[in-house]
């Protein structure tokens, strides 16, 4: 796995790219994020029975499905991709595995609120020293002309891990209980970190012109004002918060909305599939978080390297399509009357949605230079997951609280929902501006 990882960035280092990417390394760091967000979104499949045994309100459900998770996520990306701008990326990322999937399978022991918040709040400890470093290693893998496509393939994490731990979720939910749910999706984890250890290859550790890394590092001040000079890194990344609320912010209730909302077209479905309804559930969102939205990924990140041959610009522009398109999708998923319609919507807004991973991520290294790219990942995903994924629940949670009583539990959920057609948009609106910069931001910051 090691021998092909020779491939570096041609105007950084005046070295020539390998011709072939390496897929192994880059294959097991996608299962790394895989089992990332299967550690995540297993909560979505179990929120309904975990909610009626804990006694959980529709608040309590936003904080740890976001605002809990994603608070002790984003505080410490900052200071571990501080590390990893200087230090072992593979060792971190091997830990960081251990960490957030023992936490995991604590959260299968939690008997109240306040425990199952302190295990959720571990798992983001855990996953917050994951993709920063991922991301910094993988842009020192491969040649710039290749970061969407490669990127692209480590952000099949998420919807692989999506697709497994929904499907697992609803499997062991229906035979074992959510409690083991929790248990199954943690332990394989910390297996999985002992192999990344011993397998990944660390660059800087050859001394191949990348051990500068770790020696002559910037002071935090100097790289917070390097990015302030770069204008589109700051709408990329407030275009990418914006998605993710969202995103994240329906997520979270896709469980809910169909137990609630739709169940009795969820049991005439499990009916003629002979199977319970947390396992068709399980099946049909995972097939769409997991199947369509790998499709969406892989087209996006073909979409993003295409539309770059021109210029960085083409960065901008699938995220920006992607997001307006999306939206009325989204919409549409939450208020159909029935559940094939949701499920048709949903289909599709997800693999809209998709498109943008591998240009968002592409553009952001592509900007930042190779001392700083770990930071700016992190400060990327920092804004990100502080709007998106830690209010975007929060707010449809609240939402759904407030509209129940005038409205009625399901429409009250359904309305909420739906709201996050404006965030949607204006994530849509902030990558246009950005597209309008980024050309300009590259020369500067070269």
């Amino acid at each position: 796995m090691t021998d092909q990882i020779r491939a570096r960035d041609p105007i950084h280092d005046g070295v020539v790219a390998a011709p072939r990417l390496p897929y192994g390394a880059l294959a097991l760091l996608m299962i790394v994020y895989a089992f990332n967000m299967l550690d995540r979104q297993i909560v979505t499949i179990l929120v309904e029975p975990m909610k009626a045994d804990l006694n959980l309100s529709d608040w309590q459900i936003g904080m740890i499905s976001g605002l809990a998770f994603a608070l002790f996520y984003t505080l410490l990306g900052i200071p571990l991709a501080r590390f990893a701008d200087r230090g072992n990326r593979v060792r971190m990322i091997s830990i960081a595995l251990l960490v957030w999937s023992a936490f995991t399978a604590l959260c299968g022991l939690a008997r109240n609120f306040s425990e199952l918040l302190l295990a959720r709040i571990g798992v983001g400890v855990g996953e917050a020293g994951c993709t920063p470093a991922a991301h910094s290693l993988i842009t020192d893998y491969v040649p710039r002309e290749q970061r969407g496509w490669a990127l692209a393939l480590y952000s099949l994490g998420v919807p692989l891990g999506s697709l497994a731990g929904l499907v697992l979720g609803g499997l062991l939910l229906a035979s074992l209980g959510w409690r083991a749910a929790f248990l199954v999706a943690g332990v394989p984890g910390i297996l999985l970190a002992v192999i990344v250890w011993f397998a990944l290859d660390e660059p800087r550790r050859r001394g191949e012109g990348l051990a500068h890394a770790a020696t002559a590092q910037l002071p935090l001040g100097e790289v917070i004002r390097t990015l302030m000079k770069l204008p589109s890194f700051w709408l990329v990344s407030f275009g990418t918060a914006m998605g993710g609320f969202g995103y994240y912010g329906q997520a979270a209730f896709f469980g809910s909305l169909y137990m609630r909302t739709h169940a009795t077209g969820l049991s005439v479905l499990a009916d003629w599939a002979g199977m319970p309804p947390s396992v068709v559930l399980g099946l049909s969102l995972g097939l769409m978080v997991g199947i369509v939205g790998m499709i969406g990924t892989l087209v996006g990140g073909r979409l993003a390297d295409r539309a770059a041959r021109a210029g960085i610009v083409g960065y901008t522009r699938v995220p920006t399509a992607s997001l307006v398109i999306a939206a009325p999708l989204f919409a549409g998923a939450a208020l159909a009357g029935t559940i094939g319609w949701s499920f048709l919507f949903l289909g599709l807004a997800i693999f809209v949605h998709a498109l943008n991973y591998g240009s968002v991520f592409a553009a952001v290294q592509t900007l930042a230079s190779p001392k700083i790219r770990a930071m700016a990942s992190a400060i990327q995903l920092f804004i990100t997951n502080a709007i998106g994924l830690a209010l975007g629940p929060l707010f449809v949670g609240v939402a759904s609280d407030l509209l129940a009583p005038s409205l009625g539990a399901a429409m009250g959920l359904k309305v909420a929902m739906a709201l996050v057609v404006v965030p949607l948009a204006l994530g849509s609106l902030l990558f246009w501006l950005a597209g309008r910069r980024i050309a300009a931001d590259e020369m500067a910051g070269a």
